[in-house]
């Protein structure tokens, strides 16, 4: 069995964050195809398309910020049903909110919350793991041509995860054969 890690950083850029995190979210290698699968239907379900389809990118930064939490509070004249929030979303998706109203300001923000709720289901039920290396960004860069700091940090609480799953797999899991 193999895992793939992915790997993605926040904070670098030095301006938004007070921290620098380097995240991977790893997967077994036989049930990444069906996640990606999940991952792309729940964004149908809830935006009314791929939200990512064009250069449009799902980033937690965007997806989760206050103005969102803000939107899907307003209270409207009339609510939004459940089934009218993924057209609404669709359709200020498509029109790149130029002429959208507060009706799909909200729909997109309960879209997303909706959205990301389903994430972190779908990636439970497919036993992904989380790690994370969280570093202060006055703290000293690492010199010279090695590996950075939170990059050694995040690959050896990886391995120590592949140590950790290899001992619990019978011999014939892990290609041992019998004599």
């Amino acid at each position: 069995m193999a895992w793939f890690l992915f790997i993605d950083e926040s904070g670098q850029d030095h301006k938004h964050s007070p921290y620098e995190v380097l995240g991977g979210v790893a997967i077994k290698d036989s049930d990444l195809w069906n996640l990606i699968k999940e991952l792309h239907d729940a964004e149908i379900s809830h935006f009314g398309r791929r939200y990512s389809s064009d250069t449009r990118e799902l980033k937690g930064r965007n997806t989760l910020k206050r103005k969102v939490f803000s939107r899907a509070a307003l209270t409207l004249n009339q609510p939004i049903l459940p089934h009218e929030i993924p057209p609404l979303a669709k359709e200020i998706l498509d029109d790149g909110g130029v002429n959208c109203s507060i009706r799909h300001q909200k729909a997109l923000a309960l879209a997303k919350i909706a959205y990301v709720n389903d994430l972190f289901s779908i990636c439970q039920s497919h036993g992904c793991k989380v790690f994370a290396s969280i570093v202060d960004q006055d703290a000293p860069q690492t010199t010279g041509d090695g590996l950075r700091k939170d990059y050694g940090y995040l690959f050896e609480r990886f391995f120590y995860f592949l140590e950790s799953v290899s001992k619990v797999m019978t011999p014939v899991q892990s290609g041992a054969r019998g004599a």
